[in-house]
Protein backbone atom coordinates (compact mmCIF):
# COMPACT_ATOMS: atom_id res chain seq x y z
CA UNK A 1 0.00 0.00 0.00
CA UNK A 2 1.47 3.32 -1.07
CA UNK A 3 0.39 6.91 -1.46
CA UNK A 4 0.25 8.54 -4.86
CA UNK A 5 -2.27 10.85 -6.54
CA UNK A 6 -3.59 13.99 -4.91
CA UNK A 7 -6.26 12.01 -3.05
CA UNK A 8 -3.67 9.80 -1.39
CA UNK A 9 -4.66 6.66 -3.26
CA UNK A 10 -3.11 4.53 -5.92
CA UNK A 11 -4.19 1.54 -7.97
CA UNK A 12 -2.51 -1.73 -7.03
CA UNK A 13 -1.52 -2.94 -10.47
CA UNK A 14 -2.87 -1.84 -13.84
CA UNK A 15 -5.88 -2.66 -16.00
CA UNK A 16 -3.61 -4.02 -18.74
CA UNK A 17 -3.61 -7.42 -17.09
CA UNK A 18 -7.41 -7.65 -16.89
CA UNK A 19 -8.89 -10.07 -19.41
CA UNK A 20 -12.07 -8.06 -19.90
CA UNK A 21 -13.67 -10.57 -22.21
CA UNK A 22 -12.38 -13.62 -20.39
CA UNK A 23 -13.51 -12.99 -16.84
CA UNK A 24 -16.14 -15.75 -16.99
CA UNK A 25 -13.50 -18.37 -17.71
CA UNK A 26 -11.33 -16.94 -14.95
CA UNK A 27 -14.32 -17.01 -12.62
CA UNK A 28 -14.98 -20.68 -13.45
CA UNK A 29 -11.37 -21.44 -12.52
CA UNK A 30 -11.65 -19.45 -9.28
CA UNK A 31 -14.99 -21.08 -8.52
CA UNK A 32 -13.54 -24.55 -9.04
CA UNK A 33 -10.61 -23.91 -6.72
CA UNK A 34 -12.73 -22.22 -4.07
CA UNK A 35 -15.18 -25.09 -3.94
CA UNK A 36 -12.39 -27.68 -3.96
CA UNK A 37 -11.02 -26.12 -0.78
CA UNK A 38 -14.17 -25.16 1.09
CA UNK A 39 -17.86 -25.21 0.28
CA UNK A 40 -18.28 -21.55 1.21
CA UNK A 41 -16.12 -18.97 2.95
CA UNK A 42 -18.07 -17.03 5.61
CA UNK A 43 -17.52 -13.29 5.86
CA UNK A 44 -16.41 -13.10 9.49
CA UNK A 45 -16.67 -16.33 11.48
CA UNK A 46 -16.28 -15.81 15.24
CA UNK A 47 -13.17 -17.23 16.89
CA UNK A 48 -14.67 -18.88 19.96
CA UNK A 49 -12.69 -21.35 22.05
CA UNK A 50 -13.20 -23.89 24.81
CA UNK A 51 -12.49 -21.30 27.51
CA UNK A 52 -15.47 -19.19 26.42
CA UNK A 53 -17.73 -22.26 26.31
CA UNK A 54 -16.63 -23.34 29.77
CA UNK A 55 -17.25 -19.88 31.22
CA UNK A 56 -20.74 -19.74 29.72
CA UNK A 57 -21.45 -23.19 31.17
CA UNK A 58 -20.28 -21.94 34.56
CA UNK A 59 -22.69 -19.00 34.35
CA UNK A 60 -25.55 -21.35 33.53
CA UNK A 61 -24.61 -23.55 36.46
CA UNK A 62 -24.39 -20.56 38.81
CA UNK A 63 -28.06 -19.72 38.43
CA UNK A 64 -27.25 -16.01 37.90
CA UNK A 65 -27.63 -15.12 34.21
CA UNK A 66 -28.22 -11.37 34.05
CA UNK A 67 -26.06 -8.41 35.12
CA UNK A 68 -23.83 -9.54 37.95
CA UNK A 69 -20.25 -10.29 39.03
CA UNK A 70 -18.92 -11.26 35.59
CA UNK A 71 -20.17 -8.01 34.07
CA UNK A 72 -18.37 -6.01 36.75
CA UNK A 73 -15.18 -8.03 36.24
CA UNK A 74 -15.38 -7.57 32.49
CA UNK A 75 -15.73 -3.81 32.96
CA UNK A 76 -12.65 -3.67 35.19
CA UNK A 77 -10.49 -5.79 32.89
CA UNK A 78 -11.59 -3.96 29.74
CA UNK A 79 -10.90 -0.58 31.34
CA UNK A 80 -7.42 -1.80 32.25
CA UNK A 81 -6.80 -3.05 28.70
CA UNK A 82 -7.57 0.33 27.07
CA UNK A 83 -6.20 2.41 29.95
CA UNK A 84 -9.47 4.13 30.85
CA UNK A 85 -10.49 5.01 34.40
CA UNK A 86 -14.09 3.79 33.97
CA UNK A 87 -15.97 1.37 31.75
CA UNK A 88 -19.68 0.54 31.58
CA UNK A 89 -20.75 -2.69 29.88
CA UNK A 90 -23.92 -2.48 27.77
CA UNK A 91 -25.93 -4.57 25.34
CA UNK A 92 -24.64 -2.79 22.21
CA UNK A 93 -22.43 -0.05 20.88
CA UNK A 94 -25.64 1.73 19.87
CA UNK A 95 -26.62 1.88 23.54
CA UNK A 96 -23.15 3.18 24.40
CA UNK A 97 -23.38 5.97 21.82
CA UNK A 98 -26.88 6.92 22.96
CA UNK A 99 -25.95 7.11 26.63
CA UNK A 100 -22.72 8.98 25.88
CA UNK A 101 -24.70 11.63 23.99
CA UNK A 102 -27.24 11.94 26.82
CA UNK A 103 -24.48 12.09 29.43
CA UNK A 104 -22.95 14.92 27.39
CA UNK A 105 -26.21 16.88 27.60
CA UNK A 106 -27.00 16.57 23.89
CA UNK A 107 -30.66 17.27 23.20
CA UNK A 108 -33.18 19.09 21.06
CA UNK A 109 -31.73 21.98 19.09
CA UNK A 110 -28.16 20.69 19.29
CA UNK A 111 -26.01 19.55 16.37
CA UNK A 112 -23.56 16.66 16.39
CA UNK A 113 -20.97 16.33 13.62
CA UNK A 114 -20.10 12.89 12.32
CA UNK A 115 -19.15 11.01 9.17
CA UNK A 116 -21.56 9.74 6.49
CA UNK A 117 -19.28 6.71 5.99
CA UNK A 118 -20.51 4.67 8.92
CA UNK A 119 -23.25 2.32 10.07
CA UNK A 120 -26.63 3.97 10.57
CA UNK A 121 -26.47 3.61 14.38
CA UNK A 122 -23.91 6.42 14.59
CA UNK A 123 -26.42 8.96 13.27
CA UNK A 124 -29.60 7.26 14.48
CA UNK A 125 -28.69 7.84 18.12
CA UNK A 126 -28.28 11.55 17.44
CA UNK A 127 -31.85 11.53 16.12
CA UNK A 128 -32.98 9.63 19.22
CA UNK A 129 -31.66 12.50 21.36
CA UNK A 130 -33.71 15.01 19.37
CA UNK A 131 -30.53 16.53 17.99
CA UNK A 132 -29.46 17.00 14.36
CA UNK A 133 -26.72 14.89 12.75
CA UNK A 134 -24.41 17.05 10.66
CA UNK A 135 -22.28 15.13 8.22
CA UNK A 136 -18.77 16.15 7.22
CA UNK A 137 -16.77 14.49 4.45
CA UNK A 138 -13.98 11.97 4.94
CA UNK A 139 -10.32 11.87 4.01
CA UNK A 140 -10.20 9.72 0.83
CA UNK A 141 -6.84 8.27 1.84
CA UNK A 142 -8.18 6.81 5.10
CA UNK A 143 -11.99 6.75 5.05
CA UNK A 144 -11.95 8.61 8.37
CA UNK A 145 -13.66 11.88 9.20
CA UNK A 146 -11.68 14.85 7.86
CA UNK A 147 -10.82 17.37 10.63
CA UNK A 148 -10.83 20.26 8.12
CA UNK A 149 -14.35 19.33 7.00
CA UNK A 150 -15.45 19.12 10.63
CA UNK A 151 -14.03 22.54 11.40
CA UNK A 152 -15.98 24.02 8.48
CA UNK A 153 -19.19 22.39 9.77
CA UNK A 154 -19.03 23.77 13.34
CA UNK A 155 -21.80 26.23 14.22
CA UNK A 156 -22.99 27.80 17.49
CA UNK A 157 -25.41 24.85 17.78
CA UNK A 158 -22.65 22.20 17.62
CA UNK A 159 -22.41 20.24 20.85
CA UNK A 160 -20.30 17.18 20.02
CA UNK A 161 -18.17 15.40 17.43
CA UNK A 162 -18.41 11.66 16.77
CA UNK A 163 -15.33 10.46 14.88
CA UNK A 164 -15.55 6.86 13.65
CA UNK A 165 -12.42 4.69 13.52
CA UNK A 166 -13.31 3.32 10.11
CA UNK A 167 -12.50 -0.39 9.54
CA UNK A 168 -10.18 -0.29 12.57
CA UNK A 169 -8.01 2.64 11.45
CA UNK A 170 -7.72 5.24 14.26
CA UNK A 171 -9.08 8.67 13.40
CA UNK A 172 -7.01 11.82 13.98
CA UNK A 173 -8.12 12.30 17.58
CA UNK A 174 -5.42 14.88 18.24
CA UNK A 175 -6.88 17.18 15.59
CA UNK A 176 -10.42 16.65 16.89
CA UNK A 177 -9.27 17.36 20.44
CA UNK A 178 -7.90 20.72 19.28
CA UNK A 179 -11.22 21.57 17.64
CA UNK A 180 -13.19 20.38 20.66
CA UNK A 181 -11.12 22.44 23.07
CA UNK A 182 -11.39 25.63 21.04
CA UNK A 183 -15.16 25.27 20.55
CA UNK A 184 -16.00 23.61 23.89
CA UNK A 185 -17.29 20.41 22.30
CA UNK A 186 -17.50 16.82 23.54
CA UNK A 187 -15.67 14.06 21.66
CA UNK A 188 -17.49 10.73 21.52
CA UNK A 189 -15.46 8.12 19.64
CA UNK A 190 -17.30 5.43 17.71
CA UNK A 191 -14.76 2.64 18.16
CA UNK A 192 -17.02 -0.20 17.06
CA UNK A 193 -14.19 -1.37 14.77
CA UNK A 194 -11.22 -0.43 16.92
CA UNK A 195 -10.74 -2.31 20.19
CA UNK A 196 -7.00 -2.84 19.62
CA UNK A 197 -6.27 0.48 17.91
CA UNK A 198 -3.99 3.32 18.96
CA UNK A 199 -3.50 6.76 17.43
CA UNK A 200 -0.67 9.18 18.08
CA UNK A 201 -2.90 10.61 20.80
CA UNK A 202 -2.86 7.28 22.66
CA UNK A 203 -4.79 4.04 23.05
CA UNK A 204 -8.30 4.12 21.64
CA UNK A 205 -10.58 4.15 24.66
CA UNK A 206 -8.46 6.54 26.68
CA UNK A 207 -8.26 9.62 24.44
CA UNK A 208 -11.82 11.02 24.34
CA UNK A 209 -14.60 12.11 26.65
CA UNK A 210 -16.44 8.90 25.75
CA UNK A 211 -15.39 5.93 23.62
CA UNK A 212 -17.97 3.41 22.47
CA UNK A 213 -17.12 -0.18 21.49
CA UNK A 214 -19.08 -2.95 19.82
CA UNK A 215 -18.91 -6.63 20.70
CA UNK A 216 -21.27 -7.75 17.94
CA UNK A 217 -20.83 -11.24 16.48
CA UNK A 218 -18.43 -10.12 13.73
CA UNK A 219 -16.24 -7.90 15.90
CA UNK A 220 -12.64 -8.57 16.97
CA UNK A 221 -13.92 -9.12 20.51
CA UNK A 222 -17.41 -10.60 20.58
CA UNK A 223 -20.01 -11.26 23.24
CA UNK A 224 -22.61 -12.18 20.60
CA UNK A 225 -24.32 -8.84 21.16
CA UNK A 226 -22.79 -6.26 23.44
CA UNK A 227 -20.92 -3.02 23.88
CA UNK A 228 -18.88 -0.90 26.25
CA UNK A 229 -18.38 2.80 26.90
CA UNK A 230 -15.22 4.13 28.53
CA UNK A 231 -14.78 7.55 30.06
CA UNK A 232 -12.48 9.45 32.43
CA UNK A 233 -15.50 10.88 34.29
CA UNK A 234 -16.70 8.98 37.35
CA UNK A 235 -20.02 10.82 37.60
CA UNK A 236 -20.82 10.16 33.93
CA UNK A 237 -19.96 6.47 34.30
CA UNK A 238 -22.23 6.12 37.33
CA UNK A 239 -25.07 7.97 35.56
CA UNK A 240 -24.75 5.71 32.47
CA UNK A 241 -24.73 2.59 34.64
CA UNK A 242 -27.99 3.67 36.30
CA UNK A 243 -29.51 4.85 33.02
CA UNK A 244 -28.67 1.51 31.38
CA UNK A 245 -31.01 -0.38 33.75
CA UNK A 246 -34.28 1.56 33.86
CA UNK A 247 -32.84 4.24 36.12
CA UNK A 248 -32.83 1.90 39.12
CA UNK A 249 -30.74 3.00 42.09
CA UNK A 250 -29.62 -0.61 42.74
CA UNK A 251 -29.34 -3.39 40.16
CA UNK A 252 -30.55 -6.91 40.86
CA UNK A 253 -27.10 -8.22 41.82
CA UNK A 254 -26.70 -5.52 44.46
CA UNK A 255 -30.16 -6.30 45.80
CA UNK A 256 -29.83 -10.08 45.95
CA UNK A 257 -26.14 -10.91 46.36
CA UNK A 258 -26.58 -10.99 50.12
CA UNK A 259 -29.56 -11.16 52.46
CA UNK A 260 -31.13 -7.85 53.28
CA UNK A 261 -33.34 -5.12 51.88
CA UNK A 262 -34.36 -5.56 48.25
CA UNK A 263 -35.86 -2.10 47.87
CA UNK A 264 -34.80 0.25 45.08
CA UNK A 265 -35.67 3.68 43.75
CA UNK A 266 -36.24 4.84 40.17
CA UNK A 267 -34.07 7.93 39.90
CA UNK A 268 -34.46 8.65 36.16
CA UNK A 269 -36.58 7.18 33.32
CA UNK A 270 -33.81 4.91 32.08
CA UNK A 271 -33.37 2.27 29.40
CA UNK A 272 -32.95 -1.50 29.10
CA UNK A 273 -29.32 -1.37 27.92
CA UNK A 274 -27.55 -3.62 30.46
CA UNK A 275 -25.16 -6.45 29.58
CA UNK A 276 -25.78 -9.93 31.01
CA UNK A 277 -23.33 -12.21 32.78
CA UNK A 278 -23.82 -14.68 29.92
CA UNK A 279 -22.43 -12.12 27.49
CA UNK A 280 -19.67 -11.05 29.88
CA UNK A 281 -18.60 -14.68 30.22
CA UNK A 282 -17.75 -14.66 26.53
CA UNK A 283 -16.18 -11.22 26.77
CA UNK A 284 -13.79 -12.09 29.59
CA UNK A 285 -12.09 -14.84 27.61
CA UNK A 286 -12.35 -12.99 24.31
CA UNK A 287 -10.46 -10.15 25.97
CA UNK A 288 -7.81 -12.53 27.30
CA UNK A 289 -7.19 -13.90 23.79
CA UNK A 290 -7.49 -10.56 21.98
CA UNK A 291 -3.82 -10.05 21.17
CA UNK A 292 -3.34 -13.63 19.95
CA UNK A 293 -6.29 -13.23 17.57
CA UNK A 294 -4.84 -9.90 16.45
CA UNK A 295 -1.63 -11.65 15.39
CA UNK A 296 -3.64 -14.19 13.39
CA UNK A 297 -5.54 -11.42 11.60
CA UNK A 298 -2.29 -9.61 10.91
CA UNK A 299 -0.90 -12.73 9.24
CA UNK A 300 -4.01 -13.01 7.05
CA UNK A 301 -3.82 -9.28 6.24
CA UNK A 302 -0.25 -9.70 5.02
CA UNK A 303 -1.22 -12.70 2.87
CA UNK A 304 -3.95 -10.65 1.25
CA UNK A 305 -1.64 -7.66 0.71
CA UNK A 306 0.96 -9.82 -1.00
CA UNK A 307 -1.59 -11.73 -3.09
CA UNK A 308 -3.41 -8.63 -4.34
CA UNK A 309 -0.43 -6.32 -4.89
CA UNK A 310 -0.52 -6.67 -8.70
CA UNK A 311 -4.31 -6.48 -9.13
CA UNK A 312 -6.25 -3.47 -10.50
CA UNK A 313 -7.49 -2.44 -7.06
CA UNK A 314 -7.34 0.72 -4.99
CA UNK A 315 -6.37 0.62 -1.32
CA UNK A 316 -6.27 3.06 1.55
CA UNK A 317 -3.00 4.73 2.50
CA UNK A 318 -0.53 2.86 4.73
CA UNK A 319 -0.54 3.46 8.47
CA UNK A 320 1.83 6.13 9.76
CA UNK A 321 4.50 5.21 12.28
CA UNK A 322 3.40 5.24 15.89
CA UNK A 323 -0.21 4.20 15.20
CA UNK A 324 -1.90 0.82 15.36
CA UNK A 325 -4.67 -0.29 13.00
CA UNK A 326 -7.11 -2.62 14.74
CA UNK A 327 -7.41 -4.71 11.54
CA UNK A 328 -11.16 -5.16 11.73
CA UNK A 329 -12.14 -5.01 8.05
CA UNK A 330 -10.01 -5.89 5.05
CA UNK A 331 -11.34 -3.68 2.28
CA UNK A 332 -10.57 -3.19 -1.38
CA UNK A 333 -11.91 -0.52 -3.70
CA UNK A 334 -13.11 -1.46 -7.18
CA UNK A 335 -12.79 1.26 -9.83
CA UNK A 336 -14.58 0.05 -13.01
CA UNK A 337 -12.09 2.01 -15.12
CA UNK A 338 -9.29 -0.12 -13.69
CA UNK A 339 -11.03 -3.43 -13.00
CA UNK A 340 -13.28 -3.59 -16.05
CA UNK A 341 -16.34 -4.23 -13.89
CA UNK A 342 -18.17 -2.59 -11.02
CA UNK A 343 -17.92 -3.32 -7.33
CA UNK A 344 -21.33 -4.99 -7.38
CA UNK A 345 -20.33 -7.20 -10.31
CA UNK A 346 -17.18 -8.27 -8.49
CA UNK A 347 -19.18 -8.98 -5.32
CA UNK A 348 -21.68 -11.07 -7.28
CA UNK A 349 -18.91 -13.03 -8.98
CA UNK A 350 -17.22 -13.74 -5.68
CA UNK A 351 -20.55 -14.84 -4.25
CA UNK A 352 -20.94 -17.34 -7.09
CA UNK A 353 -17.49 -18.65 -6.18
CA UNK A 354 -18.61 -19.21 -2.58
CA UNK A 355 -16.90 -16.13 -1.15
CA UNK A 356 -19.09 -14.02 1.15
CA UNK A 357 -18.37 -10.29 1.09
CA UNK A 358 -19.95 -7.16 2.54
CA UNK A 359 -20.15 -3.41 1.91
CA UNK A 360 -18.94 -0.95 4.57
CA UNK A 361 -20.78 1.30 3.97
CA UNK A 362 -23.39 2.87 1.77
CA UNK A 363 -22.96 6.51 2.78
CA UNK A 364 -25.68 7.52 5.25
CA UNK A 365 -26.82 10.64 3.39
CA UNK A 366 -27.78 8.40 0.46
CA UNK A 367 -30.20 6.32 2.57
CA UNK A 368 -33.84 7.31 2.18
CA UNK A 369 -34.47 8.55 5.74
CA UNK A 370 -31.59 11.03 5.79
CA UNK A 371 -31.92 12.00 2.15
CA UNK A 372 -35.62 12.83 2.57
CA UNK A 373 -35.42 14.50 5.97
CA UNK A 374 -32.42 16.70 5.20
CA UNK A 375 -32.62 16.97 1.40
CA UNK A 376 -29.28 15.33 0.70
CA UNK A 377 -28.37 14.57 -2.90
CA UNK A 378 -25.39 12.97 -4.56
CA UNK A 379 -22.42 15.29 -4.59
CA UNK A 380 -22.88 16.48 -1.01
CA UNK A 381 -19.89 14.47 0.29
CA UNK A 382 -17.89 13.37 -2.75
CA UNK A 383 -15.05 11.51 -0.98
CA UNK A 384 -17.46 9.44 1.10
CA UNK A 385 -19.54 8.73 -2.00
CA UNK A 386 -16.56 7.51 -4.03
CA UNK A 387 -15.61 5.10 -1.25
CA UNK A 388 -19.23 4.06 -0.74
CA UNK A 389 -19.59 3.20 -4.43
CA UNK A 390 -16.35 1.23 -4.68
CA UNK A 391 -15.67 -0.38 -1.30
CA UNK A 392 -15.84 -4.13 -0.78
CA UNK A 393 -15.00 -5.99 2.43
CA UNK A 394 -13.47 -9.44 2.00
CA UNK A 395 -13.74 -12.37 4.45
CA UNK A 396 -11.53 -11.49 7.38
CA UNK A 397 -11.37 -13.01 10.85
CA UNK A 398 -9.05 -14.92 13.13
CA UNK A 399 -11.59 -17.70 12.70
CA UNK A 400 -10.68 -18.25 9.03
CA UNK A 401 -8.57 -21.30 8.20
CA UNK A 402 -5.54 -21.19 5.91
CA UNK A 403 -7.59 -23.09 3.32
CA UNK A 404 -10.36 -20.51 3.46
CA UNK A 405 -7.87 -17.66 3.06
CA UNK A 406 -6.38 -19.45 0.03
CA UNK A 407 -9.88 -19.80 -1.44
CA UNK A 408 -10.50 -16.06 -1.06
CA UNK A 409 -7.20 -15.23 -2.73
CA UNK A 410 -7.82 -17.62 -5.61
CA UNK A 411 -11.33 -16.29 -6.19
CA UNK A 412 -10.36 -12.59 -6.07
CA UNK A 413 -7.48 -13.14 -8.45
CA UNK A 414 -9.68 -15.17 -10.76
CA UNK A 415 -12.51 -12.66 -10.84
CA UNK A 416 -10.09 -9.83 -11.59
CA UNK A 417 -8.43 -11.70 -14.41
CA UNK A 418 -5.21 -12.84 -12.75
CA UNK A 419 -3.99 -16.42 -12.57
Amino acid sequence: MSLTYSEGLRPCGHPDGVARGGHKAALRSADSLAHSLVASVPFSPPAIGEAEAAEVAAVLASGWLTTGPRVRRFEREFAAYVGAPYAVALNSCTAALHLALLASGVGRGDEVITTPLTFCATANVIEHCGATPVFADVNPATGNLDPAAVEAAITPATRAIIPVHYAGRPADIGAFRTLATSSQLTIIEDAAHCVEGASRAGKVGATADFTCFSFYATKNLTTGEGGMVTTPYEDAAEWMRIASLHGLSRDAWKRYERPGAVQYDVTIPGFKYNMTDLSAALGLHQLAGLEARYERRRAIWRRYDEAFADLPLTRFAPMPAGERHALHLYTIQIDPALAGRSRDEVAAALGEAGINTSIHFTALHLHSFYAKKYGFERGAFPAAERISDSILSLPFSAGLSDEQVAAVIAAVRGVLGAS
